[in-house]
């Protein structure tokens, strides 16, 4: 009983680990890309194609 609920705790860790990593990329990604140095960074170099994701394929999405 006692290696079940650590494998489950394991588990239940590292969906959260997960998460917390898609929400710092995130914020880190928009954050960057909105400051003024981002936003410079972009006119002089111009602007990269996004790359396309597995994430970006939403049910509501309907391309």
């Amino acid at each position: 009983m006692v290696f079940g609920s650590l494998v489950f705790s394991i588990i239940l860790w590292i969906i959260g680990l997960f998460i917390l990593y898609l929400v710092i990329s995130t914020a880190v990604k928009d954050g960057i890309n909105k400051s003024i140095v981002g936003q410079f960074i972009e006119k002089k170099y111009g602007v990269e194609e996004k790359k396309t994701s597995f994430l970006d394929k939403d049910l509501d999405n309907d391309k």
